[in-house]
This record gives C-alpha cells, structure tokens and sequence, in this order.
C-alpha cells in the first residue's frame, strides 16, 4: 500500500513531457566567430579579373566562401563573401565586378547551384534547369554567356538576366558510359559563340551556344592518349594548347585541325598536367629573352612548374622547382592547382593544396629564366596539433591577445594576427629552400627515400611550446648573421661580450616529435633562434617551459631528465635534480646526510642532492612568478617541486598507481596547476598548499588538451568525443558543454579573455569564438550529460555568430530619459554658426574679368549678344524682371529651393491638423544646415505657431533633445523682433491679431514643457551629486 501511494506522489511530481516541448536551453558561452588560416585549401582552382590598369584581384575557394586578394596591397585580403553556400564550392569565375560561384552536386541527393556575388554579397543566382543534380566542374563567362560544365552535360546562361537558356549533351564514344566530360573547357578569341570541350575519349569538340549545334571534333592522336585534362587559348590566334592524360601537350591550329607542337610525349614517366598558362607581354623567350612565347605548365602529381620556350621548338626554358609545398608524409598536399600569366603583365599567379596562393616575377635583367617570389599568402598545410596565444609582456603592449600561435603537422610555426590578417606570417627556420636546392632534393618526392625529401632539412612536428615577451627584444634582437640552432651542449664557460651586451634574445622555446633538442625562437624577428638545447640524457624533448622574466627555459625528456638553460647565452645552468659532487657521494654511500647542504625544515631532510628524478617522460613543467620553486609531472604519476635555485627536491605529490599524469597547465595569478591524467579525470593542485583542491569528472574519450581561462575561473577541455566541456572552479559545476564536429586537438584561451582558440583533426585552419560573458549574461547553472548540444563550428566568412547577436536598433531606452539625435553633430552645430560661417567663407577679393582674347578670334560674347535695337519681345521680356538674365543652372537651383519649400510645408500644414509631428521632424532632420536656415526664416506668419508646436511636440517625447534646441533657437534668433511684439501687443485684433495670438500661445507651452523638463533633470543631478558626496564623506 505505501509503495503504491510513493508511485502515486512520485509520478505526480515527475514532470511529464511531450515532443513539442522545448528542451533545456543550454548557456552558451562562447559564440562562433571566425576561422583563420585558410588561403587555398581546396582543389578548386583560382580565379583573376583585372581592376583596369591597377591592380588584380585573386579569389580563392575555402570550402564554402571565396576570400579575393588584391594583389598591388601585397596579396592583402579584401572581400569575404557571404551568405555561405548550402554545399563545397566546386568552381569559380571572375567577370567584371562579379564572382561567379558553382555549388553542391557532389553526391546524388545534393543540391547544387550557382550564386553570383559582387564586392564579397550575394547580388544574383543563376536558374536551375531540370534534371539530376551534378557538379559544376568548370565555369565560363564570356560575351552575353555564362558556360557551366557537368560530367554529362554543358549548361548556358544568360549573363544579363541569369536565364537558363540551353543544355548541351555531347554524344558518347561508343561503349563509353557514365560521365563523358573531363571538365577542361575553354573560349578562343574571334571564335563567336563556341566553346571548346574536352571528353574522357580525348576528343575536343567544338560547340555554337547560340544554336546548340555540334561544329567539329578534334580527334585525339592516338587510342591510348587517354582523357583531356586542360585547355587553353594561345596568343596566337586558332592555337589551342591540349593536355592529356598520357602526358602529351599538343599545341593544335583549331582551323585547319593540323598539329603544329608537341611536347612531352618522350618522357619515360610523363606527369599530368592540368594547368595550362600563357605569357602575354611579349617577353621570356629566345635567346635574349625578347621575344613571345614563354608557356607555363603544371598538374597535381608535381610541385615544380615547367617553363616552355615555344620560339625554339618547345624546349624546356626553366623549370620552378618547389613552387609549393611538396606532399607531406601522411597527407596530400603536393602539386599545383593552378598557374596564370596575368594579361600583359610579367607576373604569374600559382596556388596549390597546400593552402598557399604565391605570385611570382620575372626581372627584366635577370639572368636566370625562372621567377622569384613577390608575394606569398599561405596557411598551415596539415592540421593543427598546438595552440599558444601570445602572453602579455612586463610592460603590457597592445599586442596583448592579438597574436595566436599555432603548429601543425606540416613541421611549421605559424603567428596569426587576430586585428589585421595581412600580418600573419610563418615563422622562418632558415634557408631551407636553398639547401634544398644545393642538395637537389628540392621538389622530389619521398618514394626516393626519407632522406630526400624537403621536411627532414626542418624541424621536426613541434608538440610543446613556451613563450615569455619580458625579455624579447622586437625586430632588432640580436642583429646580425648568425647561426641557427646551434648546439649548446659542449659549450662552457663565460659568455660572450655580445651575448652578455644584449638587451633581448629569443622568446619561444619549442620541443618537436622524436627530436631531442628543443629549440629557441625570436617572436620578434619571426625567425629561428640561436640555441639547440639539448636534453640531459639525450632522450627526446617532452615539454618545455620558460620562466616568467623571460631569461631561462627549461627542457623535460622522455628520460625522466629535467634541465634549465640561459636564453641569452645558451649555456646550461641548472639540473633537476641537481648532480652531487664526488665528496656527497661518497657521505650518501657511508649513510651520512650534511644537513646543511640539504637545507632546513622536514621536507628538505626527506631528500638528498642528486635524489628525486622521474622515472619516466616528464610531461608538464612550471616554474612560479619569482622563480623560487619548479614544477613537473610525469607518467610516474609524481608531481614534484623543485627549489629554482639549487635544484633539490623539496615536496612531491604521488598518485602511483591510481593514475599518470598527461599534461599539465598552470595559472600564476592564483598559483593552480590542473593535471590531465589516462583516467580521464581532471585534477586541480593548490600549490601553495600542495593539496587536491578540484576534481572533475565527464570526458568520454582521450583528454586531448585543456586550459585555464585568463582569471583562472574556468576550466575548458576537449576530449576524442568531440565534446568541449567547461567548468566552473569555485563550484566544481559543468557550466557549458557543446560537441562539434570533429574532435578537438588544442585549444588556447586568449589572455583577455576574449576568445577561445580551437584547431580540429579535419581542418586546417584555427576557429576562433568569442566569449559572450564580456557583453551579455550568461547562467551558469549546473548541466547534465544529457543537456549536451551540437554547435556548429565557426566559418571562414564570420557568420556563425549572428544567430547569437541579432542586430538591434532602439529608438528609445525609457520615456524617463532625454535621448539625443543621430544626427551628425557638426550638421546642427554648423546651423547654429551658419552667419559665421558664411563670413568666414566670403571672398577677400572680387572675382577678376577674364583676359581679353587676341584680336583675330572672334569674341563669343559678341557673336551671342543682342541687338542694339530691343524689339517688342526683349522689351516684354526685360519688362517682366530680366527673365533672359537668369540661367539655367539658377533656374534648376530656384525650382529645387521651391520643391522643398512646398514639402516642408505640406508636411507642417498636414502633421497640425493629424497632431502628429513624426514625419515633418524626421524630414527637417534630414535637410543641411544651410536648407534648414532657409526654412527657418521663411515661415509665414500663419506657419510660426506650427512650427513651435512641433518642436514642443518633440520636446515632450524627449528626443532629438540637441536638435530641437539648435531649431528653436535659430528660430528665436531669426524672428525676435515678432515673438517680441507678440508678447508686448496683447490687444491686437483681426487676422494677425489672432496670428499673434496663437503664436503666444505656442510659445508659452514650450516655456512650460521646457522649465518642467528642467526642473526634473535639475533634481536628478542634485539627488545623484548627494549620493555621491554621501559616498565620499568620511562620517
């Protein structure tokens, strides 16, 4: 019985839900903001369109946005295209002041589509015909046309209406089914109306748009040449230049159908090639250089370019090796997109998929047939693996959390801008393109061998960084040529009178993958350091870590070793533990213990010199703000502290066997170390105390990386479940969690606390969001597991955050408070001063007489003039005031004046009779300072007790409090003399007896409405400055 009645309570105050129901609303705390990093990342080829005879704009495809760079800014990024398309942009095409964008149709039950934008907004979409959706792999705009190519078939539009207007559907070669096109499609100039087509059977048909006829087919040389991969017009005029996939290009006359070149058909191992470039200057080629004919080749299987002489029978010219990137091992990240000589110009553009887009210059006296780099936009080419905002430096500098470092798997350190993205840069490790080119491993690929390739001339995968500004000396620290990485271990002794004479030295201190040096950086001049610090046993580098005032940088090792090195000289200066000389040996060994070389209080007795060394990797290393004590962890499950300045041991934390400790952060300000141990658990150590303090629980998967907020309140970590969960330190509660994607790597919190950093296993490219405590309330009350949402990831094109930050406008706060106008306040200050003004700008000096002109030109003035007999039409028409006197300009001047009159009053005649004043004030508003005065003083008398009722009409909603001011005391100044005598001729009768009448009346409801507005704020201000002095007062 009691069972069944708690069943009953229990199921009455369990509350019952329904699928229209609103779920809980999960707190999000941060919104998405932007991702940085992406230049090129994708296969789609670049566009180019050229802005008259200035510059050139490049867009590139970031997936789902276009980013256009202007090319005489340096490459600087100038428009970002938005909204997002629904699918992956599969081509583009510039024309004019237009890109032209094709999406979707990668999978069968994908849309597709084609969007049309203009100085990065969508301005147009092209209709979509009927049938299955598929890929637009090429699109082409020429004429009146916009050509898009498919697998199957050819589309056209029109490119003054975006009307669909035809489908091409070339036949297919025999037995040849599913898709028939490659793609390559191209226009040549005085070919009206046609279009080139390449198909997979290695035929090239030509097409008429306009009729939707077949014209010819350019049959392939032979059976085996395989499918047409590129084509592209020549200078000359009907040469085609074809590539296919047997590695043969053949430059054809369209015409006559004959072959007049061919190249690359003797290679033993051919590459593809799918871009195809001509040089239009007029220049390269020949013996001098002086003569046309230069073509550049390119395809994916290569990142060298191929520079063809076409004056002298197609022989090699040059050849461009490394142009980007070659492939990285794990990943595909070799070859080249595209190439493009820019029209008439000796520049050339490339990009590939190593999101890197570079334009490249030919000198006119240079000696060598190759380019050399003029500008480079890049961006990391495999994912990223750490994250590292910039710390503060002593002096606290703007560049407090504008710079974002990263490192990735492309061996590469990279600094993001975050204020201006034309000044991220990659950090240099040196000459490394030009040892490669002086080994001749330069472009080769890694099927030679591990020793050949490009990567293992840099450094390895960086997996832990540290950075500290006090001590970084910007663009000038240690000026001057000097080695790279350079070995400190057998270096002894006193340092060097530059190395001591120095007033900044390197920064950032990095540790790379299966390497056991670890290596020094210059933020400032963005370049690699001097020093390789080596661990002590010769194990590989773990962790690093570099002390707050920026002069010492500590290493830990997969041994178990811990050392400390001197920034500025490189030398070794401290080992932890610290090594025991030959007489304490020898007392430890006897069993004695010198308890003054051991130090003083319990914890110093429990540990002799040379005692306390991890067993196994280090993985966290810390060291306080007054360098007194040093932190580490390791898999040994130990945290230990170390003295800063004699190396020994004084405390250590042991959780062995309970669980090892992976990774570790620490935060100065409120000296908390958290700990990320393989039991998935987060733990929070008080250093101070040296007690577990916080203990927090809920990762699913591996914990992948972790951080303190900048006040130190939260905890943000990201696990393989590819939940980002954050945590509140005081009550220990889960405040926000949201899943993404795809797992989580790193992530970094911005030390203004502005934005979280995160980098994913399948991007390339850092997402930045913003933290919306900042601006707007935030709860923080306690989640489950079950309260978990999916958040979609920030987006190249900034968009992710506006469905968090709807825009707004509020006319007005409260009715309780005066709001100002929006007008510019030099408009009613100018209207104000508007006689000053006009003095001020009044001429010093009488406009001059023209010149008289030489005695055998004719003199227009006497040509047009009239008659010295008036007839009876010019003396009518000098009669009715000199109409023949005012020209056309004033004529158009008088007619706009009188326009306007007629409108301002209308609108005053139309709002006295409804009593609503809005639209004439919001129409006075709108009227320069000059207009206004002219309105002002050409009220008629009727107008005047109007025009004070509507200013006392904006005056009671207490807006526009400035404005309406400004209004009535032009008026007052303007009509003095009548709102005087007015007030002084109380018994006038009559029509303008009652004119007066009114207008006092007016006026006298203003006084009232502005002297109780007065006396509010007058009391307002009293009420506030008593309450302050209250507060200020010592009683």
């Amino acid at each position: 019985m009691s069972k069944d009645i708690e069943e009953t309570v229990g199921s009455k105050r369990r509350k019952v839900t329904n699928g229209d129901s609103h779920p809980k609303r999960n707190p999000c705390i941060f919104a998405p903001f932007r991702t940085v990093g992406l230049v090129s990342p994708t296969a789609v080829p670049f566009t180019t369109v050229s802005l008259g005879k200035t510059t050139f704009q490049i867009t590139t495809s970031v997936g789902r946005c276009l980013h256009t760079y202007d090319l005489r800014k340096g490459l600087n990024l100038v428009f970002l295209t938005r909204p997002q398309t629904p699918f992956q942009i599969t081509a583009t095409c510039a024309w004019k002041d237009r890109v032209i964008a094709a999406w979707g149709g990668q999978s069968a039950d994908a849309q597709s589509g084609i969007w049309v934008f203009k100085r990065g907004q969508k301005v147009g979409e092209l209709e979509q015909p009927m049938g299955e959706p598929d890929a637009i792999q090429r699109v082409l705009v020429f004429g009146s046309w916009i050509v898009g190519c498919r697998s199957k078939r050819v589309e056209v539009w029109k490119s003054s209406t975006y009307e669909h207007y035809t489908t091409i559907t070339p036949r297919t070669s025999g037995k040849a089914s599913g898709a028939s096109l490659t793609g390559a499609l191209c226009n040549a100039p005085t070919f009206l109306n046609k279009i080139f087509v390449g198909k997979r059977d290695g035929c090239v048909d030509i097409w008429n748009i306009s009729t939707g006829r077949l014209i010819y087919t350019i049959q392939a040389p032979s059976t085996s040449s395989g499918p047409v991969l590129a084509l592209e017009p020549s200078p000359a005029v009907s040469v085609l230049a074809i590539s296919r996939a047997d590695g043969s290009i053949v430059l054809q006359n369209i015409r006559t159908d004959i072959i007049l070149l061919s190249l690359n058909t003797k290679l033993s191992q051919p590459s593809t090639i799918t871009s195809i470039s001509f040089r239009t200057d007029g220049l390269g080629a020949g013996n001098d250089g002086r003569k046309p004919g230069i073509m550049a080749t390119a395809g994916p299987d290569s990142s060298d370019i191929v520079l063809w002489d076409l004056d002298q029978g197609g022989r090699v010219k040059g050849k461009l090796r490394g142009a980007h990137h070659p492939s990285i091992l794990g990943t595909n990240t070799g070859g080249i997109n595209r190439v493009e000589f820019l029209p008439g110009q000796d520049v050339m553009i490339t990009s590939g998929p190593d999101n890197a887009l570079k334009s490249w210059i030919f000198d006119a006296n240079s000696l060598s047939a190759t380019p050399r780099i003029l500008h480079s936009r890049a961006g990391h080419a495999a994912p990223v693996t750490t994250l590292s905002f910039l710390p503060s430096n002593a002096d606290g500098s703007d560049a407090e959390g504008k710079w974002l470092m990263s490192a990735g798997r492309d061996q590469s350190l990279w600094a993001w801008s975050l204020r201006r993205d034309g000044q991220s840069t990659e950090l240099s490790q040196g000459s490394v393109q030009r040892k490669a080119k002086k080994l001749g491993v330069l472009g080769k690929k890694h099927e030679a061998g591990p020793s050949t390739s490009m990567e293992d001339l840099k450094a390895p995968e960086i997996t832990s960084m540290a950075c500290s500004l006090n001590r970084d000396g910007g663009i000038g620290a240690a000026a001057g040529v000097s080695s790279v990485w350079t070995n400190t271990s057998s270096k002894k002794g006193p340092a060097d009178a530059a190395e001591t004479n120095a007033t900044g030295w390197e920064s950032v201190v990095t540790a790379h993958r299966g390497d056991r040096y670890a290596r020094t950086w210059f933020w400032g001049r963005k370049k690699a350091g001097r020093w390789a610090l080596e661990s002590a046993d010769g194990t590989e580098v773990t962790t690093v870590a570099v002390t707050g005032c920026g002069t010492f940088a500590l290493v830990g090792s997969a041994g178990g070793s811990i050392t400390m090195f001197n920034l500025q000289s490189g030398i070794l200066r401290q080992k932890f533990p610290s090594p025991i000389s030959p007489a304490q040996a020898r007392k430890l060994k006897m069993g004695l213990t010198d308890g003054d070389s051991l130090g003083h209080g319990s914890a110093a007795h429990r540990y002799s010199p040379g005692q306390g060394k991890h067993t196994r990797a280090v993985t966290g290393l810390m060291v306080d703000n007054l360098n007194r004590t040093v932190f580490s962890c390791s898999l040994d499950g130990k945290i230990k502290f170390w003295d800063f300045a004699t190396g020994l041991l004084q405390d250590e934390i042991d959780w062995y066997p309970m669980s090892s400790i992976l990774a570790s952060r620490y935060h100065r300000h409120n000296d908390l170390l958290a700990l990320s141990c393989d039991d998935l658990a987060i733990r929070v150590v008080d250093t101070e105390t040296k007690k577990l303090v916080r203990e927090f629980w809920g990762c699913l998967g591996q914990i992948c990386d972790f951080c303190f907020s900048n006040d130190g309140r939260w905890i943000i970590a990201a696990s393989m479940d590819s939940v980002i969960r954050v945590w509140d330190l005081p009550t220990s509660h889960l405040i926000n969690a949201f899943r993404v994607e795809s797992p989580c790597t790193a992530l970094a919190f911005s030390p203004t606390g502005e934005y979280l950093a995160t980098a994913h296993t399948d991007s390339i490219g850092v997402n930045i969001w913003n933290n919306r405590t900042l601006f707007t309330h935030v709860p923080t009350r306690l989640l489950g597991e079950d309260e978990i949402t999916d958040v979609e990831a920030p987006t190249s094109s900034g968009e992710g955050g506006r469905r968090f930050h709807p825009p707004t406008t509020v006319d007005q706060l409260s009715f309780d408070m005066i709001s100002l106008s929006l007008v510019p306040k030099s408009r009613w200050q100018n209207l104000l001063h508007l006689d000053t003004i006009r003095q001020r700008n009044k001429p010093r000096q009488p406009p001059k007489a023209p010149e008289k002109a030489p005695f055998f030109l004719p003199s227009l003035g006497d040509s047009t003039k009239p008659s010295s007999q008036p007839t009876a039409t010019n003396q009518s028409s000098m009669t009715n005031g000199d109409a023949m006197d005012i020209t056309p300009s004033e004529r158009t001047r008088i007619s706009k004046s009188s326009a306007t009159r007629n409108e301002f009053s209308s609108l005053l005649h139309t709002s006295s009779k409804s009593g609503n004043y809005e639209p004439f004030i919001i129409h006075f508003s709108t009227l320069a300072p000059s207009a206004a005065d002219i309105e002002i003083r050409s009220l008629k008398p009727e107008e005047m007790p109007q025009f004070v009722d509507a200013l006392t009409f904006r005056l009671r909603q207490k807006k526009d409090f400035d404005l309406v001011q400004t209004w009535m005391a032009v008026f007052l100044r303007v009509w003095g003399d009548v709102v005087v005598a007015a007030h002084q001729d109380e018994t006038s009768v009559g029509e303008e007896g009652g004119e007066q009448e009114r207008l006092r009346e007016a006026l006298n409801d203003w006084r009232k409405v502005q002297e109780a507005e007065k006396r509010r704020l007058t009391e307002l201000v009293g009420f506030c400055k008593g309450v302050i002095g209250f507060l200020r007062s010592e009683r």
